[in-house]
């Protein structure tokens, strides 16, 4: 069988960086009555490129496929993400004065999350987002929302009108299946002097903290800087900057220009982030390739875990249906006969199954009616305010489960 091409640079994918077996799509979510139907599964295997380095799935389902009318996730049902988006609204407008003369396009903006807080400071604003059911959610917040996917076409369409002083993309960058089409439509929807912020979850944590269940089919690539700053040249684009986040187990958010835009020198931390990188081995192809046996051992921990509090009579509930944690109950074979439920704050969720698993999904009130021993924390980059939701658990004695980067138990 012959290697799949990058989808960069078109090289063939030879070296395996981590393979989880088959899967479902992560936020295919069941109702009741589709519990005994046939359900697919795809192959999720990450390989990285050796030409480019490019960490990327060597298979993947149409976007189509993906971001349905049906699509389950909605970003403001978090309060750190709607306060990382609030911020960050307040740091670009003190950095580059965004107000009432400027415009402000946003690629994948779900439900307004991010928007709306532009909106109040009377920028205008517009969301590009395929699925329509968070595009409508958008709307109601006041951020007017087209439903499409982005690319050289769309862009097209949309610089006719008005060229985006900023345009910014939040956690897309890694669920683009045509990467250079999506890439071709950037400059083109830039204005002169524009600015492109985009934010990723960093390659370097997730190899570094073994966060291997970020992999899933949405997820069709994932970002060092090296990588990204070489994508982002090829089609036209200067990283000036970057800062390196807390969110999601550790994120780059990157700030680009046009080629011919002089007007913004390259910041000392460009420099700075891609010698770290190489420090870590970014650079080398067998730093990629010893990432598989990580990824073993944290499977067998987990289940170690489950059977023993299992066989000891304990009772275990998970916190979340994040995409990350449908990757790892999928990859370690965890069903409901180690996890009796989860719950989830989001109302699209609750009342659904978890795919693969079958896991049920219930409101979080659910927990003081179980009153488990543990509560595994699938969405574990919100550790600290599920703990903080959930404390009460300790009433009864009940400890928390984080499964990434390795299986900890906290009181």
């Amino acid at each position: 069988m012959s290697a799949a091409p990058c989808r960069f640079c078109g090289a063939p994918l030879r070296v395996s960086f981590a393979d989880l077996g088959m899967s479902p799509l992560s936020n295919s979510f069941l109702k009741e009555g589709e519990l005994d139907r046939p359900e697919a599964f795809y192959p999720l295997h990450a390989r990285a490129c050796e030409r480019c380095l490019l960490v990327q799935l060597d298979h993947s389902q149409p976007a189509e496929q993906i971001f349905t009318e049906d699509y389950a996730y909605f970003s403001s049902y978090s309060d750190l993400w709607l306060k990382h988006a609030s911020d960050y609204v307040d740091y670009m407008c003190g950095r580059f004065g965004y107000g009432a003369k400027h415009y402000a396009v946003e690629i994948a903006s779900n439900d307004g999350y991010l928007l709306q807080y532009f909106a109040r400071r009377g920028v205008a604003v517009l969301g590009v987002e395929p699925a329509a059911n968070c595009a409508r959610a958008a709307e109601a917040k006041g951020v007017p929302s087209l439903v499409k996917f982005f690319n050289a076409q769309t862009a097209r369409e949309l610089a006719a009108r008005r060229k985006a002083d900023l345009l910014l993309g939040n956690n897309v960058l890694a669920h683009v299946p045509d990467l250079n089409a999506f890439m071709q439509g950037m400059p083109l929807l830039l204005a002169a002097d524009g600015v492109i912020t985009m934010e990723f979850p960093h390659l370097l944590n997730l190899i570094e903290q073994n966060q291997f269940d970020t992999i899933y089919h949405e997820h069709f690539s994932y970002f060092s800087f090296l990588a990204a700053e070489r994508i982002f040249a090829q089609h036209g684009i200067t990283l000036f900057d970057v800062q390196e986040l807390t969110t999601h187990g550790g994120s780059l958010r990157i700030f680009g220009r046009h080629q011919a835009d002089a007007s913004r020198r390259v910041e000392a931390s460009v420099a700075a982030l891609k010698d770290k990188e190489r420090r870590a081995g970014l650079d080398r192809i067998d730093t990629y390739r010893d990432f598989a046996a990580r990824v073993a051992r944290t499977k067998r921990r987990l289940l170690e875990f489950l059977v023993r509090a299992k066989d000891e009579g304990k009772r275990i509930v998970g916190y979340g249906a994040p995409a990350k944690g449908n990757t790892l109950l999928n990859y370690c074979g965890v069903r409901s006969d180690f996890l009796d439920f989860t719950v989830d704050r989001s109302p699209h969720k609750q009342g659904r199954y978890l795919p693969g698993t079958h896991i049920a999904i219930r409101h979080p009130d659910a927990i003081r009616e179980a009153r488990p021993d543990y509560l595994l924390i699938l969405p574990w980059n919100l550790r600290d305010e599920i703990i903080g939701q959930t404390a009460y658990i300790r009433e009864w004695g009940g400890k928390f489960v984080v499964p990434i980067p390795e299986v900890t138990v906290l009181a």
